[in-house]
């Protein structure tokens, strides 16, 4: 390719992507205007430069100023917890209780939980930790004529599939659909983020044994922190 052809704010962001290289995790990353002159171009390209390197999770925000971000948390695309799949990238795992309640499915609650529309179901929503920063949303709806004893003794910030499988259901199921979203100002308020900034939205619905629907959850999580991962196998000939 051409060099003259390739847009400036791709060779900045290749060249500091390269300082990065040099740098350990929390290392302060040199100012939009230092590296406006070092390489000669308008603070505006740096700017979108460092953008894109924030939403790659190479950089993070650190008060006013900028430094190098660790690893985006990568998490298996399985039936286990979110708790099971930190713990095993040797991160640990927290959340913050946002809403626990009792309500009324609605139409699209009540069809992936096989209930009436109108049927109580309980709600959780939490903000999932990973080693204290705020990464992602969980929003879970379960059937409240199944689990309603979690109300018992369940410690919200703690695992919830744990929670199911100790009162004998096992998830045997689920199916997922990932795709990418922008955060609403109340979600880029829990999550300690921009609303510019990409997120990645999961749905699940999970079923046990029997196919009977065990939850419908709703999962956000901030695009510079989180990736997924997914092991792929040949389908019998």
């Amino acid at each position: 390719m051409d060099a003259t052809r390739v847009p400036k704010v791709f060779l900045v962001r290749t060249e500091i992507d390269a300082i990065l290289a040099d740098l350990d995790e929390g290392d302060p990353v040199p100012s939009e205007r230092d590296l406006a002159t070092r390489f000669g171009v308008a603070r505006e390209t740096v700017r979108q430069a460092l953008r894109e390197l924030l939403v790659a999770g190479r950089i993070r925000r650190l008060g006013r100023g900028t430094v190098v971000s660790r690893p985006k948390l990568t998490q298996p695309l399985s039936l286990g917890s979110y708790t099971e799949g930190a713990i095993s990238l040797g991160r640990t795992p927290g959340r913050i209780l946002v809403t626990w309640e009792d309500t009324a499915a609605d139409a699209e609650t009540a069809a992936d939980l096989e209930l009436t529309p109108g049927t109580e179901v309980m709600h959780l929503e939490r903000v999932l930790l990973a080693d204290g920063e705020r990464i992602g949303l969980e929003s879970t709806y379960l059937p409240l004529h199944r689990f309603a004893t979690l109300r018992g003794g369940y410690d919200p910030t703690t695992s919830l599939y744990a929670a199911i499988r100790a009162t004998g259901v096992e998830l045997a199921g689920a199916r997922e659909r990932i795709e990418t979203v922008l955060a609403a100002p109340r979600e880029a308020g829990l999550l300690d983020c921009s609303t510019a900034l990409p997120m990645l939205l999961l749905h699940r619905r999970s079923v046990d044994a029997d196919g009977a629907p065990i939850e419908r959850v709703r999962s956000l999580y901030r695009g510079d922190r989180v990736a997924f991962e997914a092991r792929l196998s040949p389908e019998p000939a």
